[in-house]
């Protein structure tokens, strides 16, 4: 197993320098990680010092709280794309996705919050940019009925992966939280475990639970 390949390489620290981020593609370069991912403003100096490379730019969006407006969202979504990010990890609005799921998949509030990710998805698709998209539903937040539905709305909006968590919350990654996601959303799509992943156990844990793809700020240490 190459777990670098798994990796995204993250730095999402509040108090980086360039000096951090130049550091950061360095060793996603050395090591082979699938992505560095940064805060927006970090994506033209990655897009920059990772041109050539096989090492894709990832950020967030709506982050970390996902309570933005969605056309807050599609303005930082387009232009991260024309920045230069490969992929783009959103943020779920969790008070909102809290009174969708209270009410059912067949209410209003639903599909009007399927709507709007889709209409995000939509606009990313049609940059032609083929970026990666990936919903952040914070599990430590929700209960296992609720992250049935949030994975069951990023399925339908179009998203190519889940996500665990932003890293900003008050839990991380869990193997029962990967494995429900991997059941709820089937084998094709992608399951991203983020947060408190530091060894190599943790992140084999993962992968043997049914994730595609980590998000780790010990990245290096996992894979040396």
């Amino acid at each position: 197993m190459n777990l670098a390949k798994y990796i995204d390489h993250t730095f999402l620290k509040p108090n980086g320098s360039p000096k951090d981020i130049a550091k950061l593609c360095r060793e996603a370069k050395k090591y082979g990680f699938a992505s560095v991912c940064v805060h927006p403003c970090e994506v033209p100096r990655c897009a920059k010092l990772l041109k050539g490379t096989d090492v894709a730019v990832c950020t967030v969006i709506g982050f970390p709280l996902g309570q933005n407006t969605p056309t807050t969202i599609l303005f930082e979504t387009l232009e991260a794309i024309e920045n230069g990010a490969d992929e783009l990890d959103f943020v779920l609005n969790v008070a909102q996705l809290k009174v969708a799921a209270a009410k059912g998949e067949e209410s209003r509030e639903y599909e009007e919050l399927l709507d709007e990710w889709s209409v995000i998805k939509r606009a990313v698709e049609e940059t032609k940019a083929e970026a990666v998209t990936k919903l952040i539903i914070e599990c430590c937040y929700l209960t296992d009925e609720e992250k049935v539905v949030a994975c069951k709305l990023a399925k339908a909006a179009g998203f190519d992966f889940v996500k665990t968590s932003t890293g900003f919350g008050t839990g991380g990654a869990t193997v029962a939280d990967v494995k429900l996601m991997r059941k709820t959303v089937g084998k094709k799509m992608g399951v991203k475990a983020a947060g408190g992943i530091r060894t190599k156990a943790d992140a084999e844990a993962m992968i043997a639970a049914g994730a595609t793809r980590l998000g780790c700020s010990a990245g290096v240490a996992i894979v040396a």
